[in-house]
């Protein structure tokens, strides 16, 4: 028999807006200690640096991690002109610098090619594993490493701020997977003037806002306290993409026990990803086919 967990046995989410300075997985150990959970898990890291959006998984909001990783994110990010860096953002080393400074025209102008399915390069500095090393710490040794390009969809490039002509400010939604330093030097490197990210922050993550998070202080002040349970969600929000179905009652027993079970859809199409519910509380996500839904993650009531 296994071990037992220590802590609260609870389950949801937790949406913080992370300050810059702690490291993703430090605002987890954090935010399980405050809330004394047994289980803890983030969807989507963000550098020390970067602020915004963390949304926090407690128990079983653990298995739905994947669909808010898999969700559109939003972030607005500012940018050096003139300067690449060997980290791709401020805390690099310069390594090239141009006096070209690009107007708003050729600004916009170049982010059209950044919008849509592109291929991109990972900054040398990133969580990439290489021959089961990650790329930052081969980077640290100065090695140069020729990183494979990755596919990224973005919906929407924009220029929304110019604070003066050393810097322009952007927003970028996209999916799964991207790296806004990239983008910083991609663009510098059309605009042939060289860039790097300077300040960072996620606005929205799938259905988690940053305006809506809870700083580190209020977690700090409030930890090991009742206090923070109602800022959890329930864990269905990390499900808010897919199409729910209903469970009958045997649909819903049989689910549990890791069976495809019987449930109620209406607009859903054979083959579809769905998720069942009982009462409104999640049962079980998995593939309805014909009347049945065949589950790959059980929920525990």
């Amino acid at each position: 028999m296994g071990r037992k967990r220590k802590g609260r046995d609870i389950s949801g989410w937790l949406i913080i807006d992370k300050p810059a300075g702690p490291t993703s997985t430090a605002v987890v150990n954090k935010v399980r200690w405050a809330m004394n959970a047994q289980k803890a898990g983030h969807a989507g890291t963000l550098d020390p640096e970067a602020t915004g959006v963390l949304a926090i998984a407690l128990g079983e909001a653990t298995k739905t991690v994947p669909y808010i990783t898999d969700a559109l994110k939003s972030y607005a990010f500012t940018i050096r002109l003139g300067q690449a860096t060997n980290t791709d953002d401020a805390e690099g080393e310069v390594i090239a610098e141009s006096d070209k400074r690009p107007d708003d025209e050729a600004i916009k102008a170049a982010l059209g090619r950044f919008i849509g399915e592109i291929q991109q390069v990972p900054p040398q500095f990133s969580a990439v594993k290489i021959d089961g090393e990650r790329a930052y710490k081969r980077a640290r040794s100065g090695e140069e490493m020729d990183l494979a390009a990755r596919p990224l969809w973005v919906e929407e490039l924009v220029l929304t701020d110019r604070p003066d002509a050393d810097h322009a400010t952007l927003e970028m939604t996209c999916g799964k997977g991207g790296y806004v330093r990239s983008i910083a030097r991609d663009l510098g490197a059309a605009l042939g003037c060289h860039a790097h990210v300077t300040a960072l922050r996620r606005l929205w993550s799938g259905p988690f806002d940053a305006s809506d998070g809870l700083s580190l202080a209020q977690v700090e002040e409030m930890a090991r306290t009742d206090r923070l349970d109602p800022y959890l969600l329930p864990l269905e929000r990390g499900l808010a993409d897919l199409p729910e179905v209903r469970c009958t009652p045997e649909g819903a027993a049989r689910l549990r026990n890791g069976n495809p079970g019987m449930v109620l859809a209406s607009d859903i199409e054979y083959g579809e990803e769905c998720w069942a519910s009982e009462d409104g509380k999640a049962v079980a996500v998995g593939i309805y086919k014909a009347g049945e839904l065949h589950p790959s993650r059980v929920f525990n009531a």
